[in-house]
């Protein structure tokens, strides 16, 4: 997957925007049998989408955003490579009351972080890998540490010409 020798992804996997709904919706079922939210607090950038699509299912209007950042890209590749987490913009009070939404939590070292400014919300994300599972309340799925996700904004849909007409590779065996 990576031409990169020291990254620590080894396997991917590629999210749809129809597997990413559906996902939301199952993950807004999940925090609607908990009871009501006074808002929701979407970590950026990540957590834009999964929290529209949550603030919807739920009908909650106050969102909030805590921007921190700890990606890194190389070479204008995927932002694979986690630096230094600094938060740009925080929010006031503990969370309580709150949904912290974000699309993935993986090392953790982000999910720390804000788990710290907001130590009452209840913090949901679509997808979770081990390292960073502990620190989340409510997921829909895992995926194990080396995968690396492609959510919908991340990749391109391009037409394919079929093999017989000379597209895409042939496997090689």
């Amino acid at each position: 997957m990576s031409s990169d020798p020291t990254s620590r992804y080894d396997d991917e996997i590629v999210i749809s925007w129809a597997e990413l709904h559906r996902d939301a919706r199952y993950l807004s079922k999940q925090l609607h049998a908990l009871g009501s939210w006074r808002g929701i607090i979407a970590i950026t950038r990540g957590g834009l989408v999964p929290a529209a699509l949550v603030a919807r299912e739920l009908e909650i209007r106050l969102i909030d955003t805590v921007c921190v950042t700890s990606y890194g890209a190389a070479g204008g590749g995927a932002e694979q490579h986690q630096g230094e987490a600094t938060v740009l913009k925080g929010v006031t009070g503990d969370g309580d009351g709150f949904l912290l939404v974000d699309d993935l939590v993986d090392t953790g070292r982000t999910a720390k972080i804000v788990r710290q400014m907001l130590p009452k919300a209840h913090f949901a994300t679509l997808y979770a890998k081990p390292l960073g599972r502990p620190i989340v309340d409510t997921c829909v799925k895992e995926f194990k540490q080396n995968k690396w996700i492609f959510f919908p904004w991340d990749i391109e849909y391009r037409f394919a010409r079929p093999i017989k007409d000379g597209g895409g590779d042939t496997a090689k065996g």
